[in-house]
């Protein structure tokens, strides 16, 4: 098992006992399932913070499509005439 460290969470009545029941019928501890769902949670945090930074860093240096382009290509979308997706100028 790799290395751990504890962390005390204070959590609902009602979220405790969700916890408990999910933690019964898949078998797991109630710790295993917290640990699977903050590491999760982090993981997308830290996805969606390196994104947003990817946007700043592009519009930063010009990267950018008009707002117009991006209006028409999505009222394009699911049409017959679908048209290809805007680019940065």
């Amino acid at each position: 098992m790799p290395d751990s460290t504890t962390l005390t969470v204070r959590l609902t009545p009602d979220v405790k006992r969700r916890l408990e029941s999910v933690a019964a019928r898949v078998r797991r501890s109630k710790s295993f399932l917290a640990a699977e769902a903050i590491e999760e949670f982090v993981a997308v945090q830290e996805w969606q913070i390196a994104a947003i930074n990817e946007g700043i860093a592009a519009a930063d240096r010009g990267d950018l499509i008009p707002h117009e382009d991006v209006r028409v290509w999505v009222a394009s979308l699911g049409s017959k005439r679908k048209l290809p997706r805007p680019r940065a100028k």
